[in-house]
């Protein structure tokens, strides 16, 4: 199938969405966002790991304004609930791990797109920014589910409230992406770290995954429960026995994946 507002590639179980819209900054439209969510669908059936990036000079900054008659007339509820929710939503839940490759700005639903993902890396020269409040609109899209539960309540108060950027710099130190890397060796990087998650035991990062996500809902005591139930699963799969083995060989584990 082929996208009007972005990239779809599967090479080695990596599949790749760059959302091209680069005259745009990658902004987003009603048309991309069905696109992402069609291309998300498919990447975690066909592929091992899944990455997002954008095209050009920015990641994404959130809602293309342009995209309507004026920005006044949106029904931002129907827009969000219908729309921006079941894309996020894919990303979020996807089976194989994913990662949001931000090579530039990610500012408004675009910031919280990114952050969607399982991990985010990106470039020294990136920001990321919450400038909803710049014209009187709150976070949405997500972003006040995820920016309390990766860089903390009193840094994503601030982020809200004063909408400054966040440097990616600032981003790694403050835990609210996996990490910040050299611009001119970024592309290199991110490549490298897909395709390491493209050979390794897809089953375990799914248990991970569910894991590490339902521990903010659980006690301590349910959560030993989860783990255990998860890690029954685990012990029992062929990845487990390969891993095993090829740790008694000395050898690299050939996890088989799908």
């Amino acid at each position: 199938m082929q996208y009007e507002t972005l990239l779809f590639d599967v090479t080695e179980n990596v599949a790749t969405i760059t959302i091209n819209r680069p005259d745009k900054m990658n902004a987003l439209t009603v048309q991309a966002r069905a696109e992402i969510l069609d291309a998300v669908k498919r990447a975690g059936e066909t592929a091992r790991v899944l990455v997002i990036t954008g095209s050009g000079r920015a990641f994404c900054t959130g809602q293309d304004l342009g995209d309507r008659a004026s920005a006044a007339s949106v029904d931002l509820e129907r827009t969000l609930r219908d729309e921006y929710g079941p894309m996020l939503n894919a990303i979020y839940d996807c089976p194989v791990p994913t990662i949001a490759a931000v090579n530039g700005p990610a500012a408004g639903a675009g910031a919280n797109l990114a952050l969607a993902a399982d991990v985010v890396i990106a470039t020294r020269s990136a920001y990321f920014l919450q400038a909803f409040a710049r014209i009187g609109l709150m976070p949405d899209a997500g972003g006040t589910y995820f920016m309390p539960r990766q860089m903390g309540m009193a840094k994503a108060m601030g982020a809200a409230l004063f909408a400054d950027k966040i440097t990616a710099t600032q981003a790694d130190e403050w835990g609210m992406i996996w990490e910040a890397v050299d611009d001119d060796a970024f592309d290199a990087h991110w490549r490298a770290r897909a395709a390491h998650l493209a050979q390794g035991p897809t089953g375990a990062y799914a248990a991970i995954k569910t894991a590490i996500r339902g521990t903010w809902d659980n006690t301590l005591a349910e959560q030993l429960t989860t783990e255990a139930q998860l890690q029954g699963a685990c012990g029992n799969s062929r990845d487990f026995r390969e891993g095993v083995v090829a740790f008694m060989e000395k050898r690299p584990a050939r996890f088989e994946g799908r």
